[in-house]
């Protein structure tokens, strides 16, 4: 049966408990499982191996995204350091520059260490891409809508670029979510989540994924996860199993929320700079609408005079936006990327990218909108 993805969300890759008829995937909490005989079982071996409550996750991921094959991690940066265990030293891996701080600090802090290369560009536009390539490039890593100046990059254009070099296209889908954007789709070859995020929805969890078809990576991952032991628990998996049941519920209001907020900052006297697909003056927001099903939760702004002291002052007088890491949660979040999520970055390098030191980034959640936009007016002043 062909399933639109609000059903998908609720009912793909889940069947009901075979042993007692439980709706809910049950918690399978057990480090191994009985053999009849010396590898004779019935599965399942060791719980770092497989475990049934992730086995149901990763089969609803890969139907969300419309992938052949769904494989966790015990957060989203277990899943990057996966896909960067692919690789062998010499090789190189292009990357967007404007990118979560934590994926440069485990490319530049840990596996460049290691020998890997890394060149970060603006892959906002592509023109210069193809130059970029050489014979010892095996990967393209893009953001979009990236994270935390909201830019978008054109990901059937990029995978049109790899496609035609024979390289890897990973795109990180957190922003987005399988709700708004599916990359697989659009020519990317995997695709990675921080589950904490949207997929999760609860700020309760931390878990990574990666969503791919092609068999023979999807075993070398498999092998990496077993060897290396980045597993996610089943109360985790869980947890995440039920919040993707109301995603598309979220994602909905998240996009609604987000869309008013950055309307009312557009036109507030005291904001200049307002970053979110969603508005036409966003440069990338014809391609938003090309390649996403709404232009998600997430906004970041600046203040006019570019001051730290009136950033952090708006920052601290917030009352239903709570000052925090993370995002995608119900709740909304405010963070300042360049002292949380973004200061492993050095700071000749967030500016250079257009990362203001003043930048503020909203997550925006699902309240009642006239509430946040009161907490803004009064934050702001």
């Amino acid at each position: 049966m062909s399933m639109k993805f609000g059903t998908k969300a609720i009912h793909a890759g889940i069947e009901p408990d075979p042993t007692t008829g439980a709706i809910m995937t049950p918690i399978y909490q057990t480090s191994t499982y009985v053999q009849e005989s010396p590898g004779k079982h019935k599965g399942y071996e060791y719980a770092r191996t497989q475990n049934p409550t992730r086995t149901v996750l990763q089969n609803n991921l890969a139907a969300l995204e419309n992938g052949k094959h769904g494989i966790c991690y015990a957060s989203g940066l277990g899943a990057t350091d996966a896909i960067l265990k692919l690789f062998k030293p010499g090789d190189e891996i292009i990357a967007s520059n404007d990118l979560y701080g934590g994926t440069y600090r485990i490319m530049v802090r840990v596996y460049q260490e290691f020998g890997l290369k890394f060149t970060f560009v603006d892959l906002s536009s592509t023109t210069n891409l193809a130059a970029l390539i050489t014979p010892a490039t095996k990967m393209v890593w893009i953001e979009t809508p990236t994270n935390p100046l909201l830019r978008l990059v054109d990901i059937a254009a990029v995978a049109a670029i790899t496609k035609q070099h024979q390289i890897q296209l990973v795109v990180d889908n957190t922003f987005a979510s399988p709700y708004l954007q599916n990359p697989l789709d659009l020519g990317a070859d995997m695709v990675m989540h921080s589950v904490t995020k949207y997929l999760g929805g609860h700020s309760d969890t931390v878990m990574g994924a990666i969503v791919l078809n092609d068999d023979e990576t999807a075993q070398r991952l498999a092998f990496i996860q077993n060897a290396c032991g980045a597993v996610p628990g089943p109360q985790d998996c869980f947890l995440v199993l039920r919040g993707i049941k109301t995603l598309h519920i979220r994602m909905q209001r998240h996009c609604e929320n987000a869309q008013k907020v950055a309307e009312y900052l557009q036109q507030h006297p005291k904001v200049s700079q307002v970053h979110y697909p969603g508005l036409p003056s966003h440069v990338g927001h014809e391609l938003a609408k090309q390649q996403m099903r709404g232009f998600g939760g997430m906004l970041s702004f600046e203040l006019k005079g570019d001051s730290m002291p009136e950033a952090v002052r708006v920052m601290e007088s917030f009352e239903v936006f709570s000052l925090g890491e993370s995002l995608g949660g119900v709740e909304s979040l405010c963070t300042h990327p360049a002292s949380m999520t973004h200061a492993s970055i050095p700071r000749e390098d967030r500016i250079k990218n257009g990362l203001k030191d003043t930048l503020i980034r909203l997550s925006v959640g699902i309240e009642d909108v006239e509430d946040l936009i009161q907490d803004l007016e009064q934050a702001i002043g």
